[in-house]
């Protein structure tokens, strides 16, 4: 999947969760949309990889693309890490709600993920989409609705 259609998950995913919970939308928001380019960190042409190069390297050099990034083991690593040192809760959910959407996309891939990393077992859905294909835009323009509907929810209930 393109870096637009993660974005776009991870912020939709955040302002679902914004609009049913009583966490502070804004920071579930924006930590949702880091979140959701974050597992893309182990490829240095995504756009957190450009952000960030060096690091891209080494996580690439040592793990590969769609590996440990992309796994349980790297998510519950984020959630322990947030739970101990970030107090503010709203911001742990939206970074693991932006990383799961991220991978539930990444998984309808035909590379799809390592999801049980280190195990080699790659997960991806039966039914697999084509990155930058018409129905990638798709997915996208119907997520980029949703945002927007629980978007004016969440401003007209503040």
């Amino acid at each position: 999947m393109t870096g637009k259609t993660h974005l776009i998950a991870g912020v939709t995913m955040a302002s679902t969760i914004a609009h049913y919970t009583n966490y502070e939308p804004l920071a579930l928001i924006i930590s949702g949309a880091v979140g959701s380019l974050l597992p893309d960190i182990c490829h240095g042409g995504s756009k957190i990889g450009r952000r960030f190069p060096l690091l891209s390297t080494i996580i690439n050099t040592l793990f590969g693309h769609r590996t440990f990034t992309h796994s349980l083991l790297f998510l519950f690593i984020i959630a322990f890490v947030m739970n101990r040192f970030v107090p503010v809760e709203a911001l742990t959910v939206g970074l693991l709600a932006g990383m799961i959407s991220h991978l539930i996309l990444d998984a309808f891939t035909r590379r799809g993920i390592r999801f049980f990393y280190p195990l080699k077992l790659t997960v991806r859905f039966p039914l697999t989409i084509k990155t930058g294909s018409a129905i990638e835009n798709l997915i996208f323009t119907g997520l980029t609705i949703i945002f927007f509907y629980f978007l004016i929810h969440i401003v007209w209930v503040y």
